[in-house]
């Protein structure tokens, strides 16, 4: 299985980073995982909704440009569907069942993802209603593929 997890900006403080490293040396037993940074705009405070979805707008067409068709796209974003551990370890697993084997997650800036990057994705999904800085995102991510791996495999981990 090979999973990519594309997002938008860089992982700036070390204890981010070590978990993203943690997870990822965990995961590999079950596949390859990529990182994939694309560079964030800066955006002003108040800034009106023009020049927000302008922002989301740049941010989008870097992260458009590693889409590949062999992918399936599931872009974390509030209006997706929600899952409890257990039913995204199946989610997963059903949609390895159906021929794919490379899953992109695609995690947005601090505006969230252009209307573009959400038509591209395949599937939506929420992981939670409450806001969180988006690298954390990334380690909440990883954390969750691991724990859906072990789910599938019937290994302990998940209680």
């Amino acid at each position: 299985m090979q999973y990519t997890i594309l997002c938008v900006g860089k992982i700036k403080e070390r204890f981010y980073s070590d978990a993203v490293t943690e997870y990822r040396k965990r995961l590999s037993r079950y596949g390859t995982t990529e990182i994939i940074e694309v560079s964030d705009e800066k955006t002003p405070d108040h800034a009106p909704e023009s020049i927000e979805l302008q922002i989301k707008q740049k941010e989008a067409e870097r992260l458009l440009k590693h889409m590949r068709d062999n992918m399936y796209i599931i872009a974390l974003d509030l209006q997706g569907k929600e899952f409890d551990s257990l039913a995204f370890s199946d989610h997963l697993e059903k949609i390895m069942l159906r021929g794919n084997s490379h899953i992109t997650f695609v995690i947005g800036g601090s505006l969230g993802l252009h209307p573009s990057v959400l038509q591209r994705a395949d599937e939506r999904i929420c992981f939670s209603k409450m806001t969180f800085p988006h690298q954390l995102m990334r380690v909440i991510l990883l954390e969750q593929i691991y724990r859906a791996n072990r789910i599938q495999k019937g290994q302990p981990y998940h209680k």
